[in-house]
């Protein structure tokens, strides 16, 4: 079920997958629990329908895991307008092979979601320069980001921070 909505709207929503035979509806004191009715016909395809996210990441580690070139960080966070992948890479590695995986990342995701995705490539220095003004994006990544791939995001600002200090 989605995480956002107005209760009325979720409401009436429940109430039309009862009417289908899909949701069961049970009145618990002055409240109604709502359940799945695991032995309808599409309660299978619902099922599956929830695990899409999970297959989304797991296909998307895979083939970064494949890349040749290594990202020191990489982090999907859901949006307004839809989804956005944060990719951190290392100064020395702005090369044609980086620029090809990302561009091949954006082009498998088009095909598996038929979405956009907005990607947010930023080398270890970009990414210093982001805390070293103190970008408030920062603080966003920190909190929504799921970790995919590389060290998780904390980590590397703890040595992104460490290393601004040395300078």
């Amino acid at each position: 079920m989605a995480a956002t909505g107005s209760e009325s709207g979720t409401r009436k929503v429940l109430n039309r997958l009862v009417g289908t035979g899909l949701v069961i509806a049970t009145e618990v004191g002055a409240s109604i629990q709502y359940s799945l009715n695991r032995d309808h016909l599409a309660a299978g395809a619902v099922i599956e329908l929830t695990g899409l996210r999970q297959e989304l990441i797991r296909r998307m580690q895979e083939r970064i895991a494949g890349w040749s070139v290594r990202p020191l960080h990489v982090g999907l966070f859901d949006t307004a307008d839809g989804v956005e992948l944060l990719v951190v890479h290392d100064d020395a590695d702005s090369s044609p092979t980086w620029a090809g995986q990302l561009d091949s990342l954006a082009d498998r995701f088009q095909v598996w979601t038929g979405n956009h995705l907005q990607l947010t490539d930023l080398s270890a220095h970009d990414l210093q320069e982001h805390l070293a003004i103190g970008d408030p994006t920062i603080t966003t990544w920190l909190r929504a980001g799921e970790h995919l791939s590389g060290q998780p995001f904390r980590t590397l600002l703890n040595t992104l921070t460490i290393n601004l200090g040395a300078h």
